[in-house]
């Protein structure tokens, strides 16, 4: 899975663009950029030249799965120090393949030739004309190179992964100015960049998910629920990670979460690789055209499965299927899936923070799907609240650059959450159980 990360740039400035002309804002009056990012899609790039050595290695890529289980029994100081698991899904022994498979890589990076960066820090480099390298903490925090305590790089994961301290960026808080842009195309020189944060810590902030208890659920092209935990730092014992999280004050805080990798995803392989849908939306109308799934269960495990399992090697499966299935069936079953998958992240999570969720906030692409979200609060037997604003990772970003710069403060970003729809359980608890025990049992068999 990788990505040209030049073309990244000149879509972004193409987008900047069209926003500008859309919204008919001359390029001076922007107060602040914010960015968001993929957090462990990993890119390297010559300082000297500013092109990169190699195409961005994508978060769903699995190259480096052999590395993690060269290092498995290290995985106990691992979770100590960085609050992750090993697994391929971050960015650190993605660095370290670069390093080690193209040619003179490693020794550039040692001379300081070399700088690493997730997409953010990518962005702001091209943005600030190669003046800044910098990252925030929450993307920090993803690349398994990083110290949760101690808020900085670690060096024993330096160590262990044999990665540079000369190729990582800058560390800053989400909400700051981390540079200034330079006069690119329609984009004005001198534009403060004051807002960074990864792509589900933005989403959690743009939810208002700031004190110790709130959560959220992001369905886009994979899950991700988040609990904020405040200033207390709570490792999991039920295959959860712990993460930096967003304080509008930049102090310290962290936050439990739970990745699913394939959601969004699946309805995209039922559109692209089956071929029994021609767009997305048209997977509800179908769910709803039938009682129920028909005994199918659709584990879209096609990149290994992330939490509360962590097996990279397991493989998607579709268990169950008689004479009688239709793709009605199948669409049903990929959005029951999305829904079963963010469910153990919601066990798990209570059992790791013993708080019972009173609700929980939605948002990302997928969201807008009724069938999806009504069974997700069945499922769970809590409310689901999806805000007026579904595309909150973006607004979180543009919020913490706000912050940063002084132009919004904390109860202006309150008056920007409203909220679309409630979601509210109509399952007993015996129906819930019994949904949830067919589906670990499908599973059982993927792995």
């Amino acid at each position: 899975m990788e990505h040209d990360p030049e073309e990244i740039w000149g879509s972004t400035l193409r987008v900047i663009g069209r926003a500008l002309s859309k919204a008919r804002v001359p390029p001076a009056r922007i107060a602040a950029i914010g960015i968001t990012n993929q957090r462990e899609t990993t890119i390297l790039w010559d300082r000297r030249t500013g092109r990169p050595i190699h195409r961005a290695i994508v978060w769903q890529d699995r190259r480096t799965a052999q590395m993690c289980r060269r290092l498995k029994k290290e995985g106990p100081s691992v979770q100590e120090i960085t609050g992750l698991v090993l697994d391929p899904y971050f960015s650190g022994t993605k660095a370290a393949w670069l390093l080690n498979q193209v040619p003179g890589a490693r020794a550039k990076a040692v001379s300081g030739r070399l700088a690493f960066g997730t997409v953010d820090s990518w962005l702001l480099w091209k943005l600030t004309g190669g003046q800044v390298h910098a990252t925030d903490f929450t993307n920090a925090s993803r690349t398994l190179l990083y110290g949760l305590r101690k808020g900085a790089w670690s060096s024993a994961m330096l160590k262990l992964l044999g990665v540079p301290r000369a190729l990582l960026p800058d560390i800053f808080p989400a909400s700051g100015t981390f540079g200034v842009t330079s006069k690119i195309g329609s984009l004005a020189g001198g534009i403060p960049i004051s807002g960074i944060a990864g792509d589900q810590q933005a989403a959690l902030f743009g939810q208002g998910c700031t004190e110790a208890g709130q959560a959220k659920n992001t369905y886009g092209t994979g899950c991700f629920l988040l609990m904020h935990l405040g200033s207390r730092l709570v490792y999991s014992r039920h295959g959860l990670i712990t993460t930096a999280a967003c304080d509008p004050q930049g102090q310290p805080s962290f936050a439990l979460e739970g990745s699913v990798f394939i959601a969004g995803a699946a309805i995209q392989w039922l559109r692209d690789g089956l071929k029994i849908i021609e767009k997305a939306p048209q997977s509800e109308v179908l769910a709803r055209s039938v009682p129920d799934a028909g005994g199918v269960y659709f584990v879209p495990a096609f990149v290994g499965l992330g939490a509360p399992y962590w097996r990279p090697e397991a493989r998607g499966l579709i268990c169950g299927i008689t004479r009688g299935t239709t793709r009605a069936h199948l669409a049903r079953a990929a959005l029951e899936a999305v829904a079963c998958q963010s469910q153990e992240l919601i066990e798990a999570m209570r059992g790791d923070s013993g708080v019972r969720l009173k609700f929980l906030k939605v948002d990302g692409g997928a969201s807008r799907n009724n069938f999806l979200l009504q069974f997700q609060a069945n499922l769970s037997g809590v409310p689901v609240v999806r805000p007026k604003v579904i595309e909150t990772t973006a607004l979180g970003a543009a919020q913490l650059a706000g912050l940063g710069v002084g132009f919004w403060n904390e109860k202006d970003l309150a008056r920007m959450r409203s909220v679309d729809r409630i979601f509210k359980p109509a399952w007993r608890r015996s129906r819930r159980r019994a949904a949830l025990a067919g589906w670990k049992s499908a599973v059982s068999r993927a792995l």
